[in-house]
Formats: C-alpha cells, sequence, structure tokens
C-alpha cells in the first residue's frame, strides 16, 4: 500500500502565501527549526502533534500539507492519518505516534488508521502490518471489532458488553489467545476508541 506523507515544499509555500518564515513559526509554535530543516531534507516528518501546531497556526487542516491531489479519491475525499500500531496479542502502549497517511477508505465515516501488529485477529483475515481503518465512536454492538483503550494500551478485538453482570469480554480471533474479561471497577479502566470499518492487506 502506498504510504502518503505531507510535503515541507507543500507547507513551507503555503507559510509564504501567508508571510510567515520559518523562524517565526518555529517561535511562535515551538515546533523547532531543527525539527522543520530535517522535514524539509527529507530526514525527518514531525509528527501528528506537531503537525496539528503548524496546522493550527496556519489556519489549515493538516491534508493542506499534501501536494494537490495526492491521495484524494476521485469522490474528493481526503487521505486518513495513520496513527501508530495496534497490536493483534498483547496490548501495546498507544502513543499515537504519526506514521504518515493512508488513502481514502473505500466505505464512509473512518476517522483514522491504525497499523496492526501480531496475529491474534488472523481469523478475521487482519495480519501484522495490515491498515485497519477506524470510525471513532464510544460504543459498538456485541461482536464487532474495535480499537480498545486498556489503561495506556491499545488493542483491536471484538467486543462483548453484557450490563446485566457488568461486564466486557475482549475476544481474539485465534484460539491460542484468551478472551481478555474485565468487570466492575475495572471496566473504568476501558475505553473504546472506535470501530474497525475495514482493513488493507498488502498483495505478496
Amino acid at each position: 500500500m502506498k504510504e502518503i506523507r505531507p510535503s515541507y515544499k507543500k507547507f513551507i509555500s503555503l507559510a509564504k502565501e501567508k508571510g510567515l518564515t520559518p523562524y517565526r513559526i518555529a517561535k511562535e509554535t515551538g515546533v523547532s527549526q531543527a525539527t522543520l530543516t530535517s522535514w524539509k531534507n527529507g530526514a525527518y516528518v514531525p509528527k501528528l502533534e506537531k503537525l496539528s501546531l503548524l496546522a493550527d497556526f496556519l489556519g489549515e487542516p493538516i491534508s493542506a500539507f499534501l501536494e494537490k491531489g495526492e491521495g484524494v479519491d476521485k469522490r474528493g475525499i481526503q487521505p486518513l492519518p495513520i496513527i501508530g500500531e495496534i497490536a493483534c496479542g498483547a496490548p501495546i502502549f498507544a502513543e499515537e505516534n504519526y506514521e504518515g497517511y493512508a488513502p481514502p477508505c473505500h466505505k464512509r465515516g473512518a476517522d483514522f488508521c491504525l497499523i496492526a501488529k501480531g496475529d491474534s485477529m488472523i481469523g478475521a483475515r487482519i495480519f501484522e502490518g495490515d491498515l485497519v481503518y477506524i470510525r471513532k465512536q464510544s460504543m459498538v454492538s456485541n461482536g464487532e471489532i474495535a480499537a480498545v483503550l486498556i489503561n495506556d494500551s491499545a488493542t483491536l478485538k471484538r467486543v462483548y458488553y453484557y450490563p446485566e453482570e457488568n461486564k466486557l469480554v475482549l475476544s481474539a480471533e485465534n484460539p491460542k489467545y484468551e478472551p481478555l474479561v474485565f468487570v466492575n471497577e475495572e471496566l473504568s479502566e476501558i475505553e473504546i476508541l472506535g470501530k474497525a470499518v475495514a482493513f488493507q492487506s498488502e498483495v505478496v
């Protein structure tokens, strides 16, 4: 799958249109000139938090840093941010690292993408390295696959909630993994980030 990355050239072009210099942008946003120089030289792409600061300062969406037409499908739908990895196995720390942009999903409603890690969802045909499209929502129906935050760790699982027992079960799609079960006060550790609406795999 093609990874779409924001362009320094496009960013600086927008800045010049607004009469802004890299020095002023660095000073007023806190994004260092070293970061901007590394981006300019192709050695580094700022992470989502810094890109958001730059975009907000320019009064533009982050997608404005893409070259014209890059990643935009025939309906004009913009590409989606790839935000780090998500575990398909044991949960991993969800740092929300910026990884680039993904082509728009063929289904409407996805807000961001995560990169699958591990093998616990192979029964749902989701393999390590797959791009999983997530629609932000705080609740899902029983049996749906969701990105779930457990304290500071994120995982991709089927969700089953039993309100009469005050119990939540996160189930893998691989028999070698036991379900994760949370009850009563343990539920306060859980946050549904969103529903998985599609995934994209490499053809090998």
